[in-house]
């Protein structure tokens, strides 16, 4: 087994550079989801969930005050003093990198590396002069060109692991919490589920994970919301969903547990039953947003469990990055 510092480094710059890319992935959806026609306050509808989404410093209210699209954007994207914001996770991914350059391939440094030198200096000026959406995709290509990059040159021992299971765990992270934001949120309770704007939602949803022709593909049918949420979660052959990104998690933690018999591994065996042999109806039954919640806490205790498990930083830091 590696060095719990060299591991801990590496899971957290994989966490880093997929908490980056899904946030660009929620600005790009909401800023799809305001072109379309609403009765709903746009405000509200499509840049308020943001906040409750993204994970961050949860400081916007004390250092911006007013709510408006431009000041979302600069605590989100590029505010340093937010954790969260894309600015903050892209450096301290490249931090997390520079630590371990041994323990990666130099292609691997030279894309994640290139990366931060593009948006250290990016003002809210540049970024108008970019374009939102086109930054968004910059960010969203950089991402799976570092994966790539790392899926191609680095050995597939137990560091590339650790990158494995934090792209993973931070990927099922952000399925869960845009589908659950979209079922209470966004969706306005008068609508009716089938509707024109509906319809144009789920589908600027479906293209938020790269999920729109896979669902085509599967269902050939229009967009409802109870085959959405199978797509994103119970469907194994879905890069993005629940059970595809736990069944990474599972293989990951089995390499590097061996025969241990970790809580970790305990912990992440139970989330993966539920989602090889749920039913979507069941989950529906049961409440899709308590199902979502109760994953969310699993997936956290996980998480933290993993950070007692292999690594440094002890549980109550984990709880909080």
């Amino acid at each position: 087994m590696m060095l719990s510092r060299t591991a801990e480094n590496l899971f957290w710059m994989s966490r880093n550079i997929e908490r980056a890319e899904n946030t660009a992935r929620m600005l790009d959806v909401s800023f799809r989801m305001a072109l379309l026609p609403s009765a709903i306050d746009i405000q509200d509808l499509h840049f308020d969930p943001i906040l409750a989404i993204a994970p961050g410093c949860g400081r916007f209210d004390e250092l911006y005050g007013e709510f408006s699209h431009e000041n979302i954007l600069r605590y989100v994207v590029l505010d340093p003093r937010n954790s969260g914001s894309i600015w903050s996770l892209i450096h301290g991914a490249r931090e997390n990198a520079r630590a371990q350059r041994t323990a990666i391939s130099s292609e691997a440094w030279e894309s994640i590396n290139a990366t931060w030198l593009q948006v250290q200096y990016l003002d809210y000026e540049g970024l108008q002069r970019w374009g939102f959406r086109d930054f968004f995709e910059w960010v969203k290509e950089r991402s799976h060109l570092f994966r790539g990059v790392t899926f191609g040159t680095l050995l597939h021992d137990d560091a590339f692991r650790f990158i494995r299971l934090g792209t993973f765990i931070e990927r099922a992270d952000n399925t869960a919490r845009i589908l659950d934001v979209k079922y209470h949120v966004l969706l306005p309770e008068t609508e009716e589920v089938g509707g024109y704007v509906d319809y144009y939602q789920w589908a600027a949803l479906l293209r938020s994970v790269g999920a729109f022709r896979a669902y085509r593909r599967i269902y050939h049918d229009t967009v409802y919301p109870w085959r959405v949420a199978e797509l994103l979660i119970l469907r194994q052959d879905m890069p993005r969903s629940l059970h595809h990104c736990y069944e990474a998690v599972i293989g990951s933690l089995d390499e590097l547990a061996g025969k241990k018999p970790l809580e970790c591994r305990r912990i992440a065996g139970q989330t993966y039953s539920g989602l090889k042999y749920g039913r979507i109806d069941k989950i529906f039954n049961c409440g899709l947003h308590e199902f979502l919640s109760d994953f969310l806490q699993n997936n956290n205790a996980l998480g933290i469990q993993i950070q007692e498990d292999f690594l440094m930083t002890p549980a109550s830091i984990a709880a909080v990055a």
